[in-house]
């Protein structure tokens, strides 16, 4: 199918989001479908990310969604990516060029673990168009990042970010994470001056997430002391270092604009805002999410399985979930509300009509009264209180829709 009849004029630009779930070594906190697997698995993986994307328009015309011809946000994550030979960026990224348009100035990220970034790898991403990186540092206190199985050293940090922008790669996000295992406040507050001062135009933090799908996780919820289990902060003591965070980005003009997210004016990640502005985009590899969306205003969810074997072997399809209006509106809520600038109702009623979004509305008042929300100019955001809680907030959106008002999505408000 042509590029041209994949992008009719009106529709929405695409997101591409490539998982490349090789590392190293498996950090202590992680809960991705990522991990250490051989080097020869690189060529096959890449082989078979290239076979998706090429065999993507058949698959979206085949389950009935659009997929937009034009590409204006690409983003690597997973695991490692940076570990991919040269030559495999290449192919990746002739193949994105052979099958969509790229629009003029297109945000194309790839995440890097500090000290794991070599000079050939850097070489071919600059080539390659690649405009913005992010660096997974999650701390610059050398033994808190050794702790938690991170390999890198302050050093080699603040050395990456000087060689990316000798490469001409000046866009750059740095991650932090709170309640890695010794951590304190006063640590904290080293980190988050380090960043500051590495005169980066975004910051990402994130607080621990204790549950089984880390090798942390587990041994907290179990009450065990491995992976220095009991050396990790409370949850008191987590949540002060997160409030900390934004307080110390704001001032120095790193402004909060989603839950994780601080950047100056403009320099917001643009993929990353695509998932929660409900915007289309395909993923592809591992563990990968797509959400599309059909003539009809259904939304199609697609999730790739996260077994490297079954991926590279028995090639199972997608699992796939059409989104009514009922689904679609509780996403409305949660990933509106994880930005700052939150959900306008006018525009919910808009989209999904007035009495459809009256009880989702009615559980914002009663949210706001408990302090959890916000509710000015007809429009909804989260308190600093209500940032520390989100999932809790999130959950209350759900299960609203009457059921014979789930998949009706009205063309004007009534």
């Amino acid at each position: 199918m042509p590029v041209s009849e994949l992008n009719p004029p009106g529709q929405d630009s695409l997101g591409l989001y490539f998982s490349i779930p090789f590392c190293r070594s498996k950090c202590t906190y992680c809960n991705f479908a990522s991990g250490v697997y051989p080097a020869s698995d690189h060529v096959r993986y890449v082989d078979r990310l290239i076979e998706d994307l090429a065999s993507a328009p058949r698959w979206a015309e085949a389950m009935g969604a659009e997929l937009p011809g034009t590409v204006d946000t690409i983003y690597f994550g997973g695991g490692t990516p940076v570990l991919l030979a040269p030559e495999l960026f290449t192919c990746i990224f002739s193949a994105i060029r052979g099958q969509f348009n790229l629009a003029p100035g297109t945000e194309i990220t790839v995440e890097c673990a500090p000290g794991q970034l070599s000079d050939a790898t850097l070489a071919s991403m600059a080539a390659a168009g690649v405009n913005r990186v992010s660096l997974g540092v999650q701390s610059f206190v050398d033994r808190e990042a050794s702790l938690s199985g991170r390999l890198h050293t302050r050093a080699q940090v603040l050395d990456d970010l000087r060689r990316l922008r000798e490469a001409g790669i000046a866009n750059l996000n740095i991650d932090l994470l709170a309640g890695l295992a010794e951590q304190t406040l006063s640590s904290w507050r080293e980190s988050l001056a380090v960043l500051l001062d590495t005169g980066v135009a975004h910051a990402s933090v994130y607080m621990l997430e204790i549950d089984e799908d880390s090798r942390l996780g587990r041994e907290l919820i179990s009450g065990g002391s491995r992976l220095s289990a009991r050396l990790v902060p409370s949850d008191d003591a987590i949540a002060q270092m997160y409030e900390e965070a934004v307080a110390t980005y704001a001032a120095a003009g790193l402004e909060q604009y989603e839950i994780s997210n601080f950047a100056r004016h403009g320099e917001e990640s643009r993929h990353n805002l695509r998932y929660w502005q409900r915007r289309p985009y395909l993923g592809l590899g591992l563990d990968a999410s797509s959400m599309l969306r059909a003539e009809d205003r259904s939304v199609l969810r697609a999730t790739t399985t996260d077994d490297l074997s079954e991926y590279l072997g028995n090639r199972p399809a997608p699992e796939t979930a059409w989104l009514g209006a009922a689904q679609q509106l509780e996403e409305a809520w949660f990933l509106g509300l994880r930005r700052n600038a939150g959900v306008a109702i006018g525009a919910l009623c808009d989209e999904f009509g007035t009495r459809v979004v009256e009880p989702s509305v009615a559980v914002a008042y009663r949210l706001s009264e408990d302090g959890l929300l916000t509710i000015e100019n007809n429009t909804v955001c989260l308190t600093n209180r209500g940032r520390l809680i989100s999932n809790d907030v999130f959950a209350e959106f759900l299960g609203l829709t009457p059921a014979y008002q789930q998949d009706r999505i009205p063309a004007i408000a009534n």
